[in-house]
């Protein structure tokens, strides 16, 4: 579902379609009588991204400038530009905000990457893994890259004998759980504990 059309933003953006975008937010329920809105974040740089003059913008190039941010328990809370009381936030509900993409060699450094990137890779069991699979074994492949509530998670299709049927499973995409994402080499390796993924532990 497309967003509406609203005059609370700057009018002029970037033609999205000229660019790589990265989904840093969704707009949530109205927070107060100001303007401010409580906002579901994606990234994990959620202070970089909310910080006072930040541009975020829709899809189809709707402009939105933070003017100011909090965090609020496990949520943020924003007010923008141009909204200034509860009525125009409340008309904000549903809107995903983007930011344009950083530089590949940018988001290589800070070991980022997008989730197109992760789909079809190999995924293999991590050195050391606690339930003591052998390193390197691959056990299926990344099919999806989902948001989650505090994080993304692999969707992993599990490696099948033959006549077995195919199952998936879902590991957070954390450090602990993902030590290692080698794009060039095609692969992930997991170390989910016992129970995590179909077929392991």
């Amino acid at each position: 579902m497309s967003p509406s059309r609203s005059t609370n933003h700057d009018p002029q953006g970037p033609d999205p379609q000229q660019q790589r975008l990265l989904r840093v937010c969704r707009i949530g329920r109205a927070q107060g009588l100001k303007g401010e809105v409580n906002v579901y974040a994606y990234t994990d740089e959620p202070e970089r991204r909310f910080a006072p003059d930040t541009r975020l913008q829709t899809k189809d190039g709707q402009v939105f400038t933070v003017v100011s941010s909090r965090r609020f328990k496990q949520r943020w809370i924003v007010l923008f530009k141009g909204v200034e009381d509860r009525n125009a936030s409340e008309a904000l509900n549903g809107i995903e905000l983007y930011v344009q993409a950083d530089p590949a060699e940018e988001l290589a450094q800070e070991d980022a990457w997008y989730p197109e990137d992760l789909i079809g890779l190999e995924v293999r069991m991590a050195p050391g893994n606690s339930l003591g699979e052998p390193s390197g074994r691959v056990v299926g492949e990344v099919s999806d890259v989902l948001d989650g509530v505090a994080q993304q998670q692999l969707q992993i299709r599990m490696a099948a004998e033959e006549g077995e049927e195919e199952a998936e499973g879902l590991i957070p995409f954390v450090e602990a759980l993902v030590p290692r994402v080698d794009i060039e080499n095609g692969y992930v390796a997991i170390n989910p504990p016992g129970g995590l993924l179909p077929g392991l532990g």
